[in-house]
């Protein structure tokens, strides 16, 4: 517990810190909502997911449908062109999305980027070819990936904000890490784009049959946002709403939520290696879930579905090891295991691709899974990790800017990039030499965050799971090194030391507290909020 320098009233040394906290203060997690809270953001996930994935798995069928006159390296560029538009749109999207968030709640953004991705998905399984309406195709291609992107924004820093609000503190990394079933989408949508391939065959998938995964897209997203629409607002961010609407009583104004600008000033010190972080996990993330299966057929010569086979079962497994790993950073720490990833992420990518390039599917699928290790090391912790870095009042909103921006800046293009650099260069390591790249920055900005593990949540109030739990944490507040009531959203309260040591709290209406709180400048009634 820090303080301010004491203030000598009397003789009497009087410091003023955040008050204590009471039983009342701490909040028990209701299991049932909990439970809600983990489902209807695990089955918008993975569908999101599966919408925003299986355009990858698709780029060497829809090529020629969109581009027929163009080479198929030529359509692959531009498909993966079309997925990096995508994090064009993602910055503005994680801006607004954020900025809603923290306006509105969390709940209300999450249904709106469910239903958005939906729409441009299903909408592009009912797009005409360019023998239809020539360029107007590729354009109006592009036109629907850009929404899509905005969608994708909100929803993965959306849903890492809202589980990381929902949790107890002590197993955040374990609920959070329930975000890696967005691997579970791409496994969806490699699953079934490779049942597709081996039962339609080339000329009906050309045709017809890259438009099922697309049309799909309609009635999942009905089951989602019937498990969305039951979930309830974070508490944490309910008690932001409602202090808001207490305060808005009090004086008649309603505290609007920071802007762009006032958020970047506020948490200038997180919002870079935050951006860090994201660009060096996506990076890693997107090539493996998006560059892989086009790499391992075009550029090293796998036949049909080989490619979107060899990582289906990694995508599952990919899903088990973010748990895992999730629930492995709330005892060691998220700095620990982002940095494992980040060192793995500088040693794996070289026997990777040469693995890859070894021309048998086990070679392939064994340097698939050395980047996986690293991809799900990332996502892991981070999901976590980032929306701990910044108080509750701002949170949807910096860390829907930061990370949004490090991964439509590096995380996004990446599937471009190395295919544009092996085209240019010829080599097929250079896709080894970009994750290595990324995973320096990573390892960088690593050192700039603070460790959160088993922590309350900046700007909040502890979350626990049982009254004991609670109970045990107020007898033990002034002793816990991992609470830190000053980030509390909690009045002031005066402090002085007995002669044993011990910091004894001083009644209010004492008259040489009050001396010293107007000397001071201090109100010992307003809750004052991190933002």
């Amino acid at each position: 517990m820090s303080f301010g320098e004491p203030k000598f009233v009397d003789a009497q040394s009087i410091y003023f810190g955040k008050r204590r906290l009471r039983l009342k203060d701490v909040r028990i997690v209701r299991k049932d909502a909990l439970r809600r809270a983990v489902a209807g953001t695990v089955v918008g996930n993975v569908i999101e997911w599966y919408e925003f994935g299986v355009f990858a798995y698709l780029i060497t069928v829809i090529g020629p449908v969109f581009l027929p006159k163009a080479d198929p390296t030529v359509q692959a560029l531009y498909l993966y062109g079309t997925f990096a538009v995508t994090f064009i749109a993602r910055p503005l999207g994680g801006v607004f999305c954020g900025w809603l968030g923290d306006r509105i709640g969390r709940r209300k953004v999450l249904t709106f980027t469910l239903l958005l991705m939906s729409v441009a998905t299903f909408a592009t399984g009912l797009l005409p070819g360019y023998a239809e309406i020539g360029l107007w195709a590729p354009a109006l291609l592009v036109f629907l990936k850009l929404l899509q992107g905005f969608s994708a924004s909100g929803e993965y820093t959306g849903g890492a904000t809202f589980l990381s609000e929902y949790a107890p503190d002590r197993k955040r990394g374990f609920y959070v890490g329930f975000m890696g079933s967005s691997y579970l989408g791409f496994a969806f949508g490699a699953g079934l784009v490779a049942v597709l391939q081996v039962t339609l065959g080339e000329g009906a998938m050309q045709s017809f049959g890259w438009r099922i995964p697309f049309l799909i897209a309609g009635p999942l997203a009905a089951i989602a946002l019937y498990f969305r629409y039951r979930i309830e607002e974070s508490p944490a961010f309910s008690a932001v709403l409602k202090e808001r609407s207490e305060e808005a009583q009090k004086t008649g104004e309603l505290r609007e939520n920071m802007g762009v600008v006032e958020v970047i000033r506020a948490q200038r010190r997180f919002i870079l290696p935050v951006m860090g972080i994201a660009a060096a996990g996506n990076v890693i993330a997107y090539t493996m879930t998006s560059f892989t299966p086009t790499y391992l057929n075009q550029t090293l010569g796998f036949q049909g579905a080989q490619g979107t086979l060899v990582i289906f079962p990694l995508f599952v497994l990919a899903a088990f090891a973010t748990q895992f790993f999730a629930s492995l950073s709330d005892k060691i720490g998220r700095k620990r295991i982002l940095f494992i990833g980040a060192a793995l992420g500088i040693l794996l990518p070289i026997p990777a691709f040469m693995m890859m390039g070894s021309g048998n599917l086990w070679g392939a699928a064994l340097g698939t899974l050395f980047i996986m290790v690293c991809a799900t090391l990332f996502s892991s912790s981070y999901a976590s990790a980032l929306p701990e870095q910044f108080p509750t009042e701002s949170r949807a909103s910096a860390l829907g800017l930061a990370y949004n921006l490090g991964n439509a800046a590096f995380g996004g293009t990446a599937p471009l990039v190395v295919a544009a650099l092996i085209g240019v260069t010829g080599n097929v390591m250079v896709p080894a030499y970009y994750l290595i790249g990324a995973a320096v920055l990573g390892l960088v900005s690593v050192f700039f965050l603070k460790e959160t593990s088993r922590r309350p949540l900046n700007g909040s109030l502890p979350n626990v799971e049982t009254k004991d739990e609670a109970q045990h944490l107020v007898q033990t507040q002034d002793a816990n090194a991992l609470i830190d009531r000053q980030q509390m959203p909690l009045p002031y309260a005066a402090f002085s030391r007995s002669p044993d040591g011990t910091i004894v709290q001083l009644p209010h209406d004492d008259l040489a507290v009050q001396r010293a709180a107007s000397e001071a400048g201090i109100s010992l009634e307003a809750i004052t909020v991190t933002r």
